[in-house]
């Protein structure tokens, strides 16, 4: 544990000479990793991109920087060469500054903790309200479909219902109470397609400038001036 943590810290010392106020340093360690490659990743025009890439061996160890404008999504990608590309991609919203993560080789996403990003507290907080959604979408679709009784189905069907509209009121709710996070236009364009398009303008409007120019932001304008 003392090595891993002396090469982190070499790295940086290493790197500090050269970040600018915009730098996002993304460190962290993998822990029983002792070979593979991993990927910082970020969505452009729709395409999965890499934008930068490590070698890990011996340790895992790891630091990424990146030059940036606005907070936005992006992704670790762990290639462990095992044909298995599930539990491999870890996503978390970067903003500039010092975020770590700590994860496992065979745990990748599942025991990833990260800090040092406060909108990827907002964007943890929001996915874990809409992961108690899908649940409950699944429970009652699993009940529905070995219920016989057209009754319960009927009264089912109205849970089902009832549960989606909750959780439109939720993205509404979210957005509406966390304004100033890089989050809220990206959860209205990811989330928010079905919702009504006045939410969508509601959501766009309580933006600030900073917030409504960043890359998600105008994305947003633009999805809600298509809509009807």
């Amino acid at each position: 544990m003392k090595r891993i943590l002396l090469v982190v810290f070499s790295i940086l010392i290493l790197v500090s000479c050269t970040r600018s106020e915009n730098t996002m340093l993304v460190s962290g360690n993998i822990q029983g990793l002792k070979k593979g490659w991993l990927y910082l990743q970020k969505t452009e025009d729709s395409l999965l991109i890499n934008v930068d890439s490590l070698e890990i061996r011996g340790d895992g160890a790891f630091s990424f920087q990146y030059e940036m404008e606005h907070p936005e999504l992006f992704y670790l990608y762990l290639d462990k060469a095992d044909n298995n590309d599930v539990n491999d991609r870890i996503s978390f919203f970067g903003e500039k500054g010092n975020i770590w993560i700590s994860t496992s080789w065979n745990q990748f996403e599942k025991q990833a903790k990260i800090t040092g990003s406060k909108h990827h507290d907002d964007f943890a907080e929001y996915k874990e309200m809409m992961s108690n959604f899908n649940k409950r979408d699944l429970e009652l679709a699993q009940t529905a479909f070995s219920e016989s009784d057209t009754l319960k189905i009927d009264s089912l069907e109205s849970l089902a219902e009832r549960n989606y509209i909750n959780r439109y009121r939720y993205l509404l709710n979210f957005s509406l109470t966390h304004p100033n996070s890089y989050v809220t236009p990206y959860i209205a364009l990811t989330d928010g397609e079905e919702a009504n398009p006045i939410y969508l303008d509601s959501i766009y409007s309580v933006l600030p400038d900073s917030v409504a120019r960043s890359k998600y932001g105008r994305a947003l304008k633009e999805m809600v001036d298509r809509l009807p």
